[in-house]
């Protein structure tokens, strides 16, 4: 009776466990999401078509649509009922500090993937490729980089855009005041205003920056780069390889899948809110590729 009583009590233990070491395995942001039964999303304020606020101040876009993917993966992964999404508003320079410190879990915009990032946070595939160019007024009559020289230049601060044209203001002496702000709306506005000549970002935000402008046909973007086509990736935290497991993942059956180029058709090829302006720009040859072979490399020759 007592080697029974002994031999019930040793299963139970074992079982329990089990149980404990099962439990124990969730690490990084899984354990945080299980733990406090919410994902935070961070968003952009301007950045169309990838993340942006619409009539009634919600979050959405071609990156959020992404975000949601792997929120939904994350909800399998962890065997949830349900799992409440909590949006924050984040800008270039405070996006990656809110990672860091734990307060958003992944962030849903425009955020270019490039090795010196890759020391503070991780990306989970990447999302679209794009090139740092500017953007004038047309009636400015400035048309190239070189047109620049001795003008006021707006740039986010904390981007790679801004880092790239200090780079060539240095190398081309070109003489530029360089204008630092917070957001794509403030940039736009001070060259709307004529307080900046240029705007320096990554052409595809330009593009859906001038097409839900009152007047679109008076900006133009240069053909001029600051740089290669760079890959944009959902960031997430560093060292978090369960969590980016999940995201790659999700990431990956997304693009390979016939519904991957039929979301990026939704927000470039077709009618987009709040406006129902069409960005009107393909899926080019080295964007098929990259939802062909998912890759999260910060290296835009790779690509």
């Amino acid at each position: 009776m007592r080697k029974g009583i002994f031999a019930a009590l040793a299963l139970a233990a074992l079982v329990s466990g089990q149980g404990a070491a099962r439990a124990d395995e969730l690490t990084g942001t899984l354990a945080k999401v299980k733990d406090q039964g919410y994902i935070t999303i961070g968003h952009r304020e301007a950045s169309v078509p990838f993340s942006y606020v619409d009539d009634q101040r919600r979050p959405i876009g071609f990156a959020m649509d992404i975000c949601a993917k792997i929120v939904e993966a994350v909800k399998r992964e962890l065997k949830l009922d349900k799992l409440e999404v909590r949006y924050v508003l984040v800008t270039s320079p405070s996006r990656i500090p809110l990672m860091a410190n734990g307060t958003i879990d992944l962030e849903c915009g425009n955020t270019t993937n490039n090795a010196e990032r890759q020391q503070q946070v991780w990306y989970t595939n990447t999302h679209f490729l794009t090139a740092s160019r500017f953007m004038a007024r047309v009636d400015s009559n400035v048309k190239t980089i070189a047109d620049l020289k001795g003008k006021t230049v707006v740039a986010p601060a904390g981007s790679t855009n801004i880092k790239q044209a200090l780079e060539f203001n240095t190398r081309l002496n070109l003489g530029m005041t360089i204008v630092p702000v917070q957001d794509q709306g403030e940039a736009f506005l001070m060259v709307d205003t004529g307080r900046a000549v240029a705007f320096v970002q990554d052409d595809i935000v330009l593009a859906g920056l001038i097409a839900i402008a009152k007047d679109p046909k008076a900006y133009m973007i240069s053909e001029d780069a600051f740089s290669k086509p760079e890959p944009y990736g959902i960031m997430l935290r560093k060292g978090d390889t369960a969590f980016k497991a999940v995201a790659d993942a999700a990431t990956s059956a997304l693009y390979k899948s016939p519904e991957g180029p039929a979301l990026y058709a939704k927000w470039f090829t077709q009618p987009i809110p709040p406006k129902n302006v069409n960005l009107n720009i393909p899926m080019s040859p080295a964007m098929k590729r990259a939802f062909e072979k998912p890759s999260d490399s910060p290296d835009p020759a790779s690509y």
